[in-house]
C-alpha cells in the first residue's frame, strides 16, 4: 500500500509516533533491491524515524538509509529533499545530507512496508566528521559556527515554497504550548511537571504579544548538535556539515536559531551567557528584528519544555527506543539551563548582544524623591565605600577578609561619617574567592548603608506599601519597586497595603545600623542582592541606581571592555598582542592571582616577571620610600647601587664577579653578546634553535623560535649559526640518543674555526625554556662551552626565565649542568614587575667593552631599581621562594604526571621547581603537536579561573610559570581545573 502522496502530518491527531521496527538485515534488504546499494546495514538513533549507516564491502560508509515515520507522507519528503537540495546549492560552503539519486536524476526513494504502515525508505548522502553530539564542552568557536550555520539556513530557506511544508509538528514552537498540555502528564515526577508547565505558560505568554509581528518562512528547525556534522578533522570541533530534514516546515524564522541554541546547553560547562555568541554570529548573517531578539529565549524555553514532556512521552510508548531513552537526561538539562535565570533577564542579554540595548544597563537610575530617604542627611554626610578592583581599600590583599566591608565601613564611621554607602552595578571585589571554577556574584544591583547615628527612614515619593515585616519594607516608587532591608529586630512604622505620602516615617533606625536599599521594576522577577558578571547586564535593566534617594549622584557607566580594547589596537601597536581573543580586563594582582574589573579572581600560572607574587607589600614600601628620596641615573654616586649589584655578584661563582644593570632581558642578552664579541674580537655567534632571546638587533638575530618569527631561519644574518634544539623529547634524537646533540654542536663549532670564523660566543638558555622548560641533556653545556672556548669565543648563559631560584634545586640554570659561563644574562624575576635586567661577567671581560665605547643605561642601575633589586633578593631569601618552588613545584609535577597517566593528549612533564611545561600530543609515538587542543584548553582554562598560556614552536605546551609564592592549594586548583577541562573536551586515556 502506498502512502498518501499528498497528506501531511498532524500532530495533534496521531496517538503515538513509534520509530519504525526495522532490522539491519532487513534494512540490507530493502537497500539491495529497491536502492540499488548492497552494504552492510548499521542502525542509527532516531526520535521518530529508523537509520541506517550503510557500509561498503571495504568498510567505508556508503550513504544512509533513512526510513521515514509511516505518518510523513510523501510530498513531506519530498520538501525535505528539495529544501536539502536548496540550501547546497545556495550554500556551497555547507555540506548537506542531500537524497542520493539514480543515473537518470531520479531520487533513490520507495516505498517499505512496516507494522505501522507504508513509509518511505530513501538513500541520502553520508556526511563524514561526526556530529557535535555528546557532552563535549562547545568552544566558543563551535558556538558561533552553529549559529552562522543557522542564519544561512535560514537566509537560503527565506523564499522556499512547497506544499509539503505544511505540517502540524511537535516540535514547531507555535504549537508549544499544546504539545506540552498533551504530553506534560507523561513527566512522571510531580515537581518537575509543574516547573515545566508554569515555565511553558509564560514562556508562552510571552510570545503571544509578540507573534503576529514575527515574520515567518521554511525553516529546518532541527539545526542542533545531533545534526551538525563537524568538519572531518577540525579541531576544535568546528560545524560544517547538516543532516536530518525531517523537520522541515513553516514557522517563525527565529525558531531557527532558538532550537539551535537550545541544544547547546545540554553540554559541558555551557550555561545561558555561552550560547550568545551564536546569536552575534546568526545576526551577523541574517538580522533579527527588535521583535525576533525579544522572543528567543522565550522560544528556547518552550523547547526546553518540548523536549522533556516529548522525551518522557516517546520513552513511553517506544520501549525500545534506546535513542530516546538516553536523551532524557541531557533534556532536562536544557530545560534547567533555559529556564535558570528570568526571561526579562535573557532578553536583555540578547538584545546586547544584537546590538538592540535601548538604555545601557548601568545608566538607569532613579527618578529624583520628593524627600531623601534619610532625614536630615545630606550627600557631604555619606562616605561613598568603593570596594571594586580599582579601590586603594583593596591593596594589600585585603579584598581576601571575609570580614573586609564590614571593617572598612566602620572605619569610615569612625572617622567621622554619618554614613557609608556602597555603590551600585561596581562589581565588589571583596565577594570573589581567590579560586573559583566559576565566576561569583559580585555585582551589586542596590546600596548597603552603615549609619554612624540614629536615622529615621521616610518615604521618598506617595506610593503604597506592598509588604512590611521585621527586617523589610517594600513600597512602590513609580514604575519601580523600593526595597529596604534592615536588621531583623527593627520594626517598621508603615503597614502593608497603606497608602503613604512623602516624608511619612517608614522606620527608625539606630547607630550602627546597615540597611540594603534596592530599586526594581515593578512588573519583573525578583532581584538578587548580588549577581554574576556575565548576567549583570541582564539583571541590571530590571534595576535603577537608587543613589539619588540619598542625595547622591548616580554612578557613572564603566567603559564598555570591547571599547577599550578597539582604543588598544587604534593607538598601541598590534603587533603588541594581548592574551585572548576576549581578554578579561585586568587591574590588580595579588601573590599569584589576578583580579579582573568583574571582581573575578585568576590563578596566574604564566607570570615569572614576579616571583615574590603581585603587589608585594615590601617592594611597594622600598619603591615608595626610595621615589620621596631620589632616583636619578647610576653616573650619580649613591650607595644602593654598590650594595646590589655587590649581592648579586655574590650570588654567582668566581671569576664572575662584575655587573652591568640594563632594564630588560633583551638588552641583557644585547649586552652579553657585544662583551663576548669585545673579548674575543670575533662577531660569529653560535645559537640554539628553537630559543627566544629578544627584541633588540643583536637578541633578535639569535632568536629562532618559529612562533616570535615564522621566518626566523631564513632571515638570520651571516653571522649567526645555529645547531640543533637539544630536546630529548621530540628533537632529532630522542630519549638516551639525546646524548648526541652535544658532539654535533661541537663539530659545527670546530667546522666554523676550520673555515677561519672560530665563534666569538656560544649563547643558549641554561634549561629549555622556550619548548616548555626540558632539561638540557647532561654534559650538554660543558662539551660545548669547552669547544668554544677552545676556539677563543665564550660561553655565554641566558638566564632571564630560569634563574633566580624558579628551578628550586638550583638558583641558575647552568648550575643543573655542573658548568660556569664566561657571561651571565638576567633580567624578568629580578625586578619583580619592576624593568630590570643584569650581565654578570669577570672583570677581564667587562673592562675590554671599552674598547667598543663606554656604556651607560639611564634607568639601569638607578637609586629606585637597585632598591627593587635588592628588596627582591631579600625577599626570595626571607620567604624561602627557591625553597617553595622545589616543594610546591615538585608536588605540582607529581600531580600533572598523574593527569598524564589518564589523558593520552599529555605527551610528557617537563621541567624542574615552578618552572614546569605541559606537553600535549595527539598521539605519543609520531608526537603530532596538539596545537589547537592546547588553544582550546587555555581559553576552557580560563573560563574555569586559570590564566595559563602556550609555548614552543608549535605552541601545545602549557608554560608552567606562576609567581614562586603560589602554595599548595593554588597548584591544586590548577590540576583539579586540568582534569576538569580535559574531561569537558572530551580527551581520554
Amino acid at each position: 500500500m502506498l502512502p498518501d502522496e499528498h497528506r501531511t502530518i498532524d500532530f495533534f491527531t496521531e496517538d503515538a509516533l513509534p520509530v519504525p521496527r526495522m532490522a539491519p538485515a532487513e534494512a540490507e534488504l530493502i537497500a539491495a533491491e529497491h536502492l540499488g546499494i548492497t552494504a552492510r546495514a548499521q542502525e542509527l538513533g532516531s526520535q521518530q524515524d529508523a537509520n541506517f549507516l550503510l557500509h561498503a564491502d571495504d568498510g567505508t560508509p556508503a550513504a544512509i538509509l533513512k526510513i521515514a515515520n509511516p505518518a510523513f507522507g510523501t510530498v513531506e519528503i519530498e520538501a525535505q529533499d528539495t529544501a536539502a537540495d536548496l540550501i547546497a546549492s545556495a550554500r556551497p560552503e555547507l555540506r548537506i545530507a542531500t537524497v542520493l539519486r539514480r543515473p537518470d536524476g531520479s531520487p533513490r526513494r520507495t516505498t517499505v512496508d512496516t507494522e505501522n504502515g507504508p513509509a518511505v525508505a530513501r538513500l541520502l548522502r553520508h556526511l563524514p566528521g561526526g556530529t557535535l553530539s555528546g557532552p563535549r564542552h562547545l568552544s566558543p568557536g563551535a558556538v558561533a559556527g552553529m549559529g552562522t550555520i543557522a542564519g544561512k539556513v535560514s537566509t537560503a530557506l527565506r523564499d522556499f515554497r512547497h506544499p509539503g511544508l505544511d505540517r502540524v509538528l511537535q516540535w514547531d514552537p507555535q504549537h508549544a504550548d499544546r504539545v506540552v498540555a498533551k504530553l506534560a502528564g507523561h513527566i512522571g515526577e510531580p515537581d518537575r511537571r509543574t516547573a515545566v508547565r508554569t515555565a511553558t505558560a509564560e514562556a508562552w505568554a510571552h510570545v503571544q504579544k509578540l507573534a503576529a509581528m514575527l515574520p515567518s518562512q521554511a525553516v529546518h528547525l532541527d539545526l542542533t548538535d545531533d545534526n551538525l556534522v563537524r568538519r572531518p578533522d577540525s579541531r576544535p570541533p568546528m560545524p560544517d556539515g547538516i543532516i536530518d530534514f525531517g523537520d522541515v516546515t513553516t514557522s517563525w524564522a527565529v525558531g531557527e536559531l532558538a532550537v539551535s541554541l537550545s541544544s547547546m546547553l545540554h553540554h559541558d560547562g555551557i550555561e545561558p551567557h555561552h550560547v550568545l555568541p551564536a546569536v552575534r554570529a546568526f545576526h551577523a548573517v541574517r538580522p533579527l528584528s527588535p521583535e525576533e531578539a525579544e522572543a528567543v529565549w522565550p522560544i528556547v524555553v518552550l523547547r526546553g519544555a518540548v523536549l522533556v514532556a516529548s522525551g518522557r512521552h516517546q520513552a513511553a510508548i517506544d520501549e525500545d527506543n534506546v535513542y530516546a531513552k538516553t536523551a532524557l537526561d541531557r533534556e532536562w538539562r536544557i530545560f534547567e539551563q533555559a529556564t535558570r535565570l528570568p526571561l526579562p533577564v535573557m532578553i536583555r542579554l540578547i538584545r546586547d548582544a544584537t546590538g538592540m540595548a535601548d538604555v545601557p544597563a548601568r545608566t538607569a537610575q532613579a527618578d529624583a524623591p520628593v524627600r531623601p530617604l534619610l532625614r536630615d542627611l545630606v550627600a557631604d554626610d555619606i562616605t561613598l565605600l568603593d570596594l571594586s578592583t580599582d579601590a586603594d581599600s583593596m591593596d594589600h590583599g585585603a579584598w581576601t577578609d571575609a570580614g573586609a566591608e564590614a571593617r572598612l565601613a566602620t572605619s569610615a564611621l569612625a572617622d567621622g561619617a554619618a554614613a557609608v554607602a556602597t555603590r551600585y552595578a561596581h562589581a565588589r571585589l571583596t565577594r570573589t574567592p581567590a579560586l573559583s571554577a566559576v565566576s561569583t556574584a559580585t555585582v551589586p544591583t542596590g546600596i548597603d548603608l552603615w549609619l554612624g547615628r540614629d536615622a529615621v527612614v521616610q518615604v521618598p515619593a506617595a506610593g503604597k506599601v506592598l509588604a512590611a515585616a521585621p527586617g523589610h519594607v517594600e513600597l512602590s516608587y513609580g514604575t519601580q519597586v523600593l526595597s529596604l532591608s534592615f536588621p531583623h529586630a527593627v520594626q517598621p512604622v508603615v503597614t502593608t497595603g497603606a497608602t503613604v505620602q512623602a516624608g511619612e516615617d517608614i522606620t527608625h533606625l539606630g547607630s550602627g545600623a546597615s540597611v540594603h536599599v534596592a530599586l526594581r521594576d515593578a512588573d519583573g522577577p525578583a532581584v538578587p542582592r548580588l549577581v554574576r558578571p556575565e548576567y549583570a547586564a541582564g539583571w541590571l535593566a530590571l534595576t535603577a541606581d537608587p543613589a539619588p534617594l540619598l542625595g547622591l549622584a548616580a554612578g557613572s557607566d564603566r567603559t564598555p571592555e570591547r571599547d577599550l580594547l578597539d582604543r588598544r589596537d587604534a593607538v598601541f601597536a598590534t603587533v603588541q598582542e594581548h592574551y585572548y581573543a576576549n581578554p578579561p580586563r585586568v587591574e590588580r594582582g595579588w601573590r599569584h592571582h589576578l583580579l579582573s574589573t568583574d571582581g573575578r579572581s585568576y590563578l596566574d600560572i604564566v607570570n615569572n616577571v614576579t616571583p615574590l607574587g603581585h603587589a608585594h607589600p615590601r617592594v611597594e614600601q622600598a619603591v615608595s620610600r626610595q621615589l620621596r628620596r631620589l632616583n636619578t641615573n647610576s653616573r650619580f654616586h649613591y650607595a644602593a647601587v654598590v650594595e646590589f649589584t655587590e649581592r648579586l655578584a655574590g650570588l654567582l661563582p668566581d671569576p664572575l664577579n662584575t655587573v652591568f644593570l640594563v632594564n630588560s632581558g633583551s638588552e641583557a642578552v644585547d649586552l652579553g653578546l657585544r662583551l663576548a664579541m669585545g673579548a674575543s674580537g670575533r662577531h660569529d655567534v653560535v645559537a640554539l634553535r628553537e630559543a627566544y632571546h629578544g627584541w633588540t638587533y643583536a637578541s633578535d638575530a639569535i632568536s629562532t623560535s618559529l612562533q616570535d618569527n615564522p621566518n626566523a631561519l631564513a632571515t638570520r644574518p651571516s653571522w649567526v649559526h645555529t645547531v640543533d634544539s637539544p630536546n630529548s623529547y621530540r628533537g632529532r634524537h630522542r630519549g638516551s640518543d639525546a646524548v648526541r646533540y652535544a658532539p654535533e654542536a661541537v663539530a659545527v663549532i670546530d667546522e666554523l674555526a676550520t673555515a677561519g670564523r672560530p665563534a666569538g660566543a656560544f649563547i643558549g638558555e641554561t634549561f629549555y625554556g622556550n619548548a616548555g622548560g626540558v632539561a638540557l641533556p647532561d654534559g650538554y653545556l660543558a662539551q660545548v662551552y669547552a669547544a668554544v672556548r677552545r676556539h677563543g669565543g665564550l660561553a655565554v648563559a641566558d638566564e632571564v626565565q630560569v634563574g633566580y631560584g624558579r628551578l628550586g634545586h638550583w638558583f641558575w640554570g647552568f648550575e643543573q649542568q655542573q658548568v660556569v659561563p664566561d657571561i651571565v644574562c638576567v633580567a624578568k624575576a629580578m625586578g619583580n614587575g619592576h624593568p630590570l635586567g643584569a650581565v654578570i661577567t669577570s672583570k677581564a671581560v667587562a673592562d675590554r667593552y671599552r674598547d667598543q665605547g663606554y656604556f651607560f643605561s639611564s634607568t639601569g642601575g638607578s637609586p629606585v631599581s637597585s632598591i627593587v633589586g635588592l628588596t627582591v633578593l631579600d625577599t626570595l631569601r626571607d620567604e624561602d621562594l627557591q625553597g617553595n618552588a622545589a616543594r610546591v613545584g615538585g608536588h605540582l609535577k607529581s600531580r600533572l604526571e598523574a593527569l598524564a597517566d589518564r589523558y593520552g593528549i599529555i605527551g610528557a612533564v617537563h621541567g624542574s621547581g615552578l618552572y614546569l611545561g605541559l606537553e600535549l600530543v595527539r598521539e605519543r609515538v609520531g608526537l603530532e603537536p596538539a596545537t589547537e587542543e592546547t588553544a582550546e584548553l587555555c581559553d576552557r582554562m580560563l573560563d574555569l579561573g586559570v590564566i595559563v598560556q602556550p609555548t614552543g614552536d608549535h605552541l601545545n605546551i602549557l608554560k608552567i610559570k606562576p609567581p614562586l609564592c603560589i602554595d599548595t592549594t593554588a597548584a591544586d586548583f590548577f590540576a583539579d581545573m586540568l582534569d576538569l577541562a580535559f574531561n569537558q573536551l572530551g580527551h581520554s586515556r
